[in-house]
């Protein structure tokens, strides 16, 4: 007999239905997990997650503010050269690898500023964002890489780019800039990293900085981890912190907390049903 779920489409699909549902109690945990820790915050806290085994995502104040990324933005404008070298049809140069090694790894603000020149400054990252799917970020003017304006939603659609299937990334290209995110020195690898199930090698960009008009601190981190298991994609971004301890402190704090808050409700049945995505090893 046929079924008339399948032929009527005023019938609702109850899978669809489940699927709607898991989605939707999953982002409420993870929105009333981070709102806790945002209550104790000093200034600004914005937060995106994203299970990739099942799609699932979620986020607190995710799309409402910008915040400035400060040198997250180094991993971004690594995503934009390996674009641009795939356009080109070659592969980084000696000097250009050397440089983004630095970029990553220790956070090397003077091979920053010659990689973004060579994307071809804000014109040229605002390009390359368009192509990866950030729609709400503005690259620095003034050759102020640091200065670029963000949301946790736009970041987490750059760590989509670099770690998801289907990006507009090369696959080494994408193996490239992942594998120096594994890499950040001993003293800069703090942040999503706090979130990672031990033994687990986390990979993660962490951007810090000191506002010259208030003195307070933008401390953001963005990664991928594996949490209970589970590979996440975890953005956190923000401001107004008085030390910088504080903001790590403050990241750290909501990053575990939505981590917590999504893998438990996936593991809770909430999004029961819900499959796909690749294995990442993380």
């Amino acid at each position: 007999m046929e079924d008339p779920a399948a032929s009527d489409p005023a019938v609702p699909d109850p899978a669809a239905s489940a699927s709607a549902r898991a989605r939707d109690g999953a982002a409420a945990a993870v929105e009333r997990a981070v709102r806790a820790v945002a209550a104790r915050a000093p200034g600004g806290l914005s937060v995106a997650v994203a299970d990739l085994s099942t799609g699932v995502s979620a986020g607190y104040g995710a799309t409402g503010r910008t915040f400035v990324t400060a040198s997250i933005a180094k991993a971004d404008i690594l995503a934009a050269l390996l674009l641009r070298t795939e356009d080109a049809g070659r592969g980084l140069s000696a000097e250009e690898r050397e440089r983004a090694a630095a970029m990553i790894r220790r956070s090397d603000n003077g091979a920053a500023d010659a990689l973004y020149t060579a994307v071809g400054l804000a014109d040229g990252l605002d390009r390359a964002n368009r192509t990866l799917g950030l729609t709400a970020t503005t690259a620095g003017g003034d050759r102020r890489w640091g200065l670029t304006a963000t949301t946790a939603a736009d970041q987490l659609a750059l760590l989509r780019a670099v770690f998801d299937g289907g990006s507009p990334l090369g696959a080494a290209s994408r193996a490239h800039l992942g594998g120096l995110m594994g890499q950040v020195e001993a003293g800069q690898d703090w942040g999503v990293s706090a979130a990672a199930d031990p033994g687990t090698g986390p990979r993660l960009k962490n951007g810090w900085l000191p506002r010259s008009a208030t003195g307070l601190w933008v401390v953001n981190s963005i990664g991928l981890v594996r949490h209970d298991g589970r590979p996440l994609l975890v953005a956190v971004l923000s401001d107004g912190s008085p030390a910088l301890a504080d903001g790590i402190s403050l990241v750290e704090s909501a990053a575990v907390a939505a981590a917590d808050a999504l893998t438990g409700a996936l593991a809770g049945g909430v999004a029961g049903g819900l499959t796909g995505g690749p294995e990442v090893r993380a």
